[in-house]
């Protein structure tokens, strides 16, 4: 059987394409932006050629490289561009910029579907696959004549021949520890693609798992099936690493007084709701955090929310900072989603490249006093299912890089049964 070849375009460290190989697809051609990624995907992937840089700029090469080496065309075609531009994460800050005018209503990198598009076009690929946030689905560019179009039906309309649609998956209707939402758009151009479209109207692999789980689908793997095996760490000094069971199962130590913060804070509790700890009081009536959206549609966090008990005045366990014009203490301005601990009963959040801080959203340890670790982290992404080394040329990569690597990766796990899906039919 004649090998099935497969291009992947964003490639970052190669981690999505794990689910390539899965299913025994040879990766022959990476493209990414950043020297460090590509350095990664390239130890992890020798025989592919890497085409390090700006994808405007070696879309001609990537093709011309191609059909010089391979007589046939790619099986797949693999494209995560970058969704900084698209992710609902951050859109109240993105439509403020907008409207002072310090942001471009169409951002640049949103682009980069139109190399993408015009590598397929001239490879034509067997199937296509374009990974990325669904606010994908929402986004407009602006074409190569310069008028506005959605990006989903620029695709489409550049496709000609392709057949698909755009559809959310949701990472842990599929087994996958997390929540983790991604708009997956499956095309093919293959007679038994169209046909199988034609009586089923999407590619789309089903679901395997559900939140409560039914006579179909099992119940979503929680953070306690998934991590809760592991003996615990603690972020102070001499308690947080346990290199015998990895070199990455370690965290940070953390400052005194975030420590307190989250060493009161309950399971699926955010620090900004810690009640009053003076045993003479111990009132558990304070205000609790919120948000709101106010007049222009932005999410804004209360400003009101006290940091001391409203019954004895005493200091309350809550992230806090000193105001610079008058050195007093006040409450931190964030959402209720900083420094929350997860829930054992549930996957994690959506694993961003912030997951190591106690700050970030949702990613306090449920039960321990401490983040995530590295290694709890390849875990809830599966990249600890399939052969991968943090290294190149044999020396292990700095922290930062693992880190923003799983953190701007698709879980491997959900390529490998998308992948597997198109191979069935």
């Amino acid at each position: 059987m004649e090998k099935r070849l497969g291009i992947s375009l964003f490639s970052s460290s190669g981690i999505g394409d794990l689910g390539l190989h899965a299913n025994g697809i040879d990766v022959v051609i990476g493209n990414e932006l950043l020297p460090d990624r590509a350095e990664l995907f390239s130890s992890n992937y020798p025989e592919a050629k890497m085409f390090q840089g700006d994808i405007w700029k070696l879309k001609d090469d990537i093709v011309n490289y191609y059909k010089s080496t391979f007589s046939t065309a790619p099986f797949i075609v693999l494209a995560t561009p970058p969704c900084q531009g698209m992710s609902s994460n951050g859109m109240g800050k993105i439509l403020s910029d907008i409207r002072n005018g310090i942001r471009p209503v169409f951002d640049e990198r949103n682009r980069l579907i139109i190399p993408t598009i015009e590598i397929i076009k001239k490879l034509q690929p067997e199937w296509v696959v374009f990974e990325n946030v669904p606010n994908m689905g929402n986004t407009v560019i602006l074409d190569d004549d310069g008028n506005p179009i959605n990006i989903i039906e620029y695709i489409f309309k550049e496709l000609e021949g392709y057949v698909g649609v755009p559809t959310v998956m949701n990472t842990a209707d599929y087994g996958i520890p997390q929540v983790r939402k991604r708009l997956i758009t499956i095309l093919t151009r293959t007679e038994s693609g169209k046909e199988y479209f034609r009586k089923n109207g999407c590619f789309t692999p089903e679901v395997t798992h559900s939140e409560k789980g039914n006579s179909k689908t099992k119940k979503w793997v929680t953070l306690k099936a998934a991590i809760g095996h592991l003996p615990p760490l603690n972020a102070i000094e001499g308690e947080n690493s346990r290199p015998d069971i990895s070199p990455l199962y370690r965290v940070a130590i953390l400052d005194p007084k975030k420590y307190e913060w989250i060493k009161y804070t309950p399971e699926g509790e955010t620090a900004f709701n810690n009640q009053c700890v003076n045993p003479n009081c111990m009132f558990q009536g304070n205000k609790r955090h919120g948000t709101a959206h106010n007049e222009e549609g932005i999410n804004k966090f209360n400003t009101d929310t006290p940091l001391y008990c409203e019954k004895c005045g005493a200091l309350l366990p809550r992230p806090w900072a000193v105001d610079k014009k008058t050195g007093e203490k006040r409450i931190m301005k964030g959402f209720v989603s900083a420094y929350k601990r997860m829930s054992w009963d549930s996957p994690a959040s959506t694993l961003t490249m912030n997951f190591p801080y106690v700050s970030s959203d949702n990613k306090v340890h449920p039960s321990q006093n401490r983040p995530l670790s590295i290694y709890e982290a390849t875990i809830l992404q599966t990249i600890d299912l399939y052969p991968y080394k943090w290294e190149v040329n044999k020396k292990v990569v700095s922290d930062n890089l693992i880190i923003e690597s799983i953190g701007e990766s698709v879980p491997p796990r959900l390529i490998e049964i998308v992948v597997n899906k198109i191979k069935s039919i």
